[in-house]
């Protein structure tokens, strides 16, 4: 027989490992970086008050509604905006749109693993700058890259850097610099104004976190018009769905939902991060809605086991830099005080199941 016609490159890529979804809803889900807390009532009105005969049709395919609001937001133009099913949708328009194929992808290691995925699908080659020992700064390898990914907040170790260190190499770098924020809102501050004064910078954003909206999948993208409409350019026709836009332009219209959503995530982080740190953890500074941490005195891998067994799900990354980490997504109150408890449990008194 014939071989199935597959391009090599995808057949011998590994694809991007998205943490596990459980289907058993007593399980403390802690794994995947998900708001615990329901959207803003506004999203809920509009869901019941959406209008089902309307999708025997098509969908905005330049979602003019979504995009005026997300201008509005950040003080952009319209033809600054690009709304996408979710930001990973974006990214991945990015690297399709702006990357010639002579030319490589950048990113800092480690970060959000779907960037190396991303170069793979379009046999690109990869440059990627290995991150300090703290998971620091350093100067990114530049030479022949087209587009950088600086994923800020970075994940998985929830750090920000400094903005001159930024500031400097965006001055340098004569590709595109992606800035993905999809856990800004957790943070201090944001780098946005840099996608407006740059004709090289983009910021991606996501609604599936600050806002709620994982399950919705919609994410904005804002920069220079000259590259919004080159992703434009190559995106589906209909690539944001009735109702992802109907609810998605509700939820941007509650902010004060949203920060009052993250606020009470960042209280419990630091009331986390204090707990994990009195147990002998090492827990990195999180600007994000979830905590990076070395267990002490046994692997991570031993940890997460012993956790699931408990029914609590965190997340662990095999590798040579993340491999003796752990990462956990701040929950409510109470799930994380079930989550220190059974960490408690195995760690002080070195109790395995």
């Amino acid at each position: 027989m014939d071989p199935i016609p597959i391009r090599p490159a995808i057949a011998a890529m590994t694809g991007y490992t998205p943490g596990e979804q459980p289907r058993d809803p007593d399980i403390i889900k802690l794994n995947t970086n998900e708001n615990p807390y329901p959207p803003s009532p506004a999203v809920v009105r509009a869901l019941r008050e959406f209008d089902p005969a309307s999708l025997r049709r098509y969908p905005d395919p330049l979602c003019e509604d979504l995009r005026a609001r997300i201008a509005e937001m950040h003080g952009a133009r319209v033809d600054q905006v690009l709304v996408g099913n979710g930001s990973d949708e974006l990214l991945a328009l990015c690297v399709r749109a702006l990357v010639p194929r002579d030319a490589a992808v950048g990113w800092f290691e480690p970060s959000y693993s779907l960037y190396p995925v991303l170069a793979a699908i379009e046999e690109l080659r990869a440059v990627p700058t290995e991150l300090g020992p703290e998971f620091e700064w350093r100067e990114p390898v530049t030479e022949h890259v087209a587009l950088f990914f600086l994923t800020h907040p970075n994940a998985p170790s929830g750090c920000v850097y400094p903005v001159a260190s930024i500031e400097a190499f965006r001055r340098r770098f004569r590709g595109v610099l992606a800035i993905d924020e999809a856990y800004v809102d957790f943070a201090e501050r944001n780098l946005m104004r840099m996608a407006l004064d740059d004709d090289r910078t983009l910021v991606f954003r996501s609604l599936s976190k600050s806002f709620s909206l994982a399950g919705l999948r919609l994410g904005y993208v804002v920069g220079p018009p000259t590259l919004i409409r080159a992703m434009m350019t190559v995106k589906d026709s209909y690539n944001v769905d009735r109702l992802a836009a109907t609810l998605g332009l509700a939820a941007l219209g509650d902010l004060d939902w949203m920060r009052e959503t993250t606020q009470r995530i960042r209280a419990t982080r630091e009331r986390v991060r204090a707990r994990l740190s009195n147990l002998g953890c090492r827990v990195w500074p999180s600007e994000t809605n979830f905590l990076w941490f070395r267990p002490p005195g046994r692997p991570a891998s031993e940890v997460q086991r012993d956790l699931r067994a408990r029914r609590i799900l965190v997340r662990h990354f095999p590798g040579r830099r993340t491999g003796d980490f752990l990462r956990v997504t701040i929950g409510t109150d109470s799930e994380m005080d079930a989550f220190l408890a059974a960490i408690e449990n195995i760690l002080e008194r070195g109790e395995s199941t």
